[in-house]
């Protein structure tokens, strides 16, 4: 098929056939934020912080996914998209610890983000999970991107031991039945750790350095835990 030729902030382009709005400004050297999209996973399309403008079009559209189209003029940091990326930010702090997510946390600061615009609103709370000897899952930390779930599915690992929970807000991550870990098809490759933006999924080892803890105790600690699990 034929390439083809868009307009991005004024400059012309042209990207092949199937190209989406987020690589063809990445060859003009325009950087489009983005938090659920993973360069190595199929683009959920979930969080919106990519969304730039389209000329003609009614809506922001998603750069990750969107493709190319002939003759389009997109604008990608119009007064529109950075309100509705400030907005989304400010939706996040308002539900979830972006504690140990730096690279949102510097989002928050490039869009002058008020974090306590919404400080009356629900938050997600979930109780620490220290089920297996290798990561930790701490799930009022997560945004819902679903990088973990794709790196444990069909775009890495093909294990499918987690999986999308709930509905709405409730909505969650998890495994199968809620089982632990080790009841679960986990694979323990890590591919879920490596993928996840804001320490809702974190090594053991760095949880346990973090909170000041003896790592030489780590290795005692999970033994103990499984030999725990096989009496149960």
């Amino acid at each position: 098929m034929s390439d083809i030729t868009l307009t991005i902030n004024g400059q012309s382009i042209t990207v092949t056939h199937g190209a989406t709005i987020l690589q063809a400004a990445a060859k003009l050297d325009k950087s489009i934020p983005t938090i659920c999209y993973h360069p190595h996973f199929t683009a959920p399309s979930l969080c919106r912080m990519c969304v730039v403008e389209v000329e003609k079009s009614r809506v922001l559209v998603q750069a990750c996914s969107r493709e190319c189209e002939n003759g389009m003029i997109v604008q990608t940091d119009s007064p529109r998209v950075h309100q509705a990326r400030k907005m989304i930010l400010e939706l996040l702090n308002s539900a979830v610890d972006l504690s140990d997510a730096p690279e949102i946390q510097k989002l928050v600061q490039e869009y002058s983000a008020d974090v306590t615009r919404f400080a009356e609103a629900k938050r997600r709370k979930h109780s620490l999970k220290d089920d297996n000897p290798f990561y930790i899952r701490d799930y009022s930390k997560c945004i819902m991107c679903w990088r973990c779930v794709q790196a444990c599915g069909e775009d890495t690992q093909w294990a499918f031991a987690i999986t999308k929970a709930g509905r709405g807000f409730d909505a969650r991550i998890a495994t199968f039945f809620d089982k632990p870990i080790p009841e679960s098809t986990c694979v323990y490759c890590g591919n879920c750790v490596q993928a996840c933006p804001t320490g809702a999924l974190k090594a053991k080892r760095e949880f346990w350095i973090e909170a000041g803890r003896d790592v030489s105790e780590l290795v005692r600690h999970s033994r103990l835990e499984r030999r725990r699990r096989r009496d149960e």
